[in-house]
């Protein structure tokens, strides 16, 4: 055996014994009997509607609700940060920087809502370390995914979820790439309850967009329900296809594997209406334009995922692309 084999086995050696200690932190608490520093209040609201552009009239007035996606807001410790996160997490992040993941991004979050939150509701939340994966590499370097799972309460009762997983990571050596088995692929969509349908739809090739049973509104993306009335019920029409750009961005840093910048990614307005945002195929980054006329297909990307892009100019209603270079 050569002496590179024999550091490739030792260094393999030595990632799964990390690996099967990170695994023992798996539900542990990261947080315990944390309390919100203030209760859901108005002004909160009022700033956090302001920052969004949200004039909804359900955030105003004596019978306001606080926007869903507060949710983490109202458990946030502020500068002076909380007293109640776990001995148990700091471990964690500790054996991770010993073992050289010093840096860290965050990679996404998911929520899920049980009960509107009301001005003067207490917040009290706990945490818990859901999952660690094994070691990855990725085009920021090679690290292991953490997931934590907050259960937020108000009143003592269950009011809504929040997933946040971040990369612990060793940043890859500058002007190289670390080496990869496969070729990239996407990033995968977080499909749940609240979006499985539409999803559903792009695997059948079509797009549907929910309408409210209510009030008729349309609503792109999925909502679990009516912006306007608040109804939950609803149905679903399918989009013709046709769209205009109104607007979009030019993607140039940072990369991340399997996108090409610089590439553009637009806002499209639909014909029935709703926006979305997707790649414009079909011409390059610098010729995409506002107003430019558009035409839904759908690109497959790798064997298990297709997603719905639009075309430049008037194609064929219904085509079909194939090919990851273009979007």
């Amino acid at each position: 055996m050569t002496g590179r084999q024999d550091r490739v086995r030792d260094e393999a050696a030595r990632s799964d014994d990390l690996y099967a200690r990170l695994r023992r932190f798996e539900g542990r608490p990261a947080a315990t009997a944390g309390v919100g520093k203030d209760p859901v209040n108005l002004p909160m609201i009022r700033h956090w509607c302001e920052a969004m552009g949200d004039d909804h009239p359900a955030y105003r007035g004596p019978d306001a609700v606080a926007p869903p996606t507060m949710l983490q807001a109202w458990t946030m410790g502020g500068l002076s940060g909380h007293t109640d996160r776990s001995p148990d997490y700091d471990a964690l992040f500790a054996l991770l920087d010993g073992a050289g993941y010093t840096s860290v991004v965050a990679t996404d979050c998911e929520q899920e809502y049980l009960r509107p939150l009301r001005p003067g509701d207490r917040i009290t939340f706990d945490a818990v370390i859901e999952s660690v994966s094994d070691r990855k590499t990725t085009k920021l370097g090679t690290g292991h995914f953490v997931t934590t799972r907050m259960d937020v309460h108000a009143g003592g009762r269950l009011a809504g979820t929040h997933r946040f997983r971040i990369l612990k990571y060793a940043p890859a050596r500058a002007g190289g790439r670390p080496p990869r088995a496969e070729p990239p692929r996407r990033p995968r969509p977080v499909i749940n309850r609240d979006n499985a349908g539409f999803w559903d739809g792009v695997a059948a090739h079509t797009l549907l967009i929910q309408r409210c049973t209510g009030c008729g509104r349309l609503r792109l993306p999925w909502l679990p329900g009516c912006v306007d009335c608040g109804a939950q019920e609803w149905d679903t029409v399918e989009a013709g296809g046709a769209g205009t750009v109104h607007s979009y961005v030019v993607m140039h840093h940072p990369p991340f594997p399997a996108f090409d910048p610089p590439y553009a990614v637009a806002l499209v307005e639909l014909a029935e209406g709703v926006r979305m945002v997707s790649n414009v195929v079909g011409v390059a980054y610098d010729e995409v334009r506002i107003g430019m006329p558009v035409r839904l297909e759908f690109l497959r990307v790798d064997e298990e995922l297709e997603l719905p892009v639009f075309r430049a100019g008037v194609a064929a209603e219904g085509s079909v692309a194939t090919g990851g270079g273009e979007g």
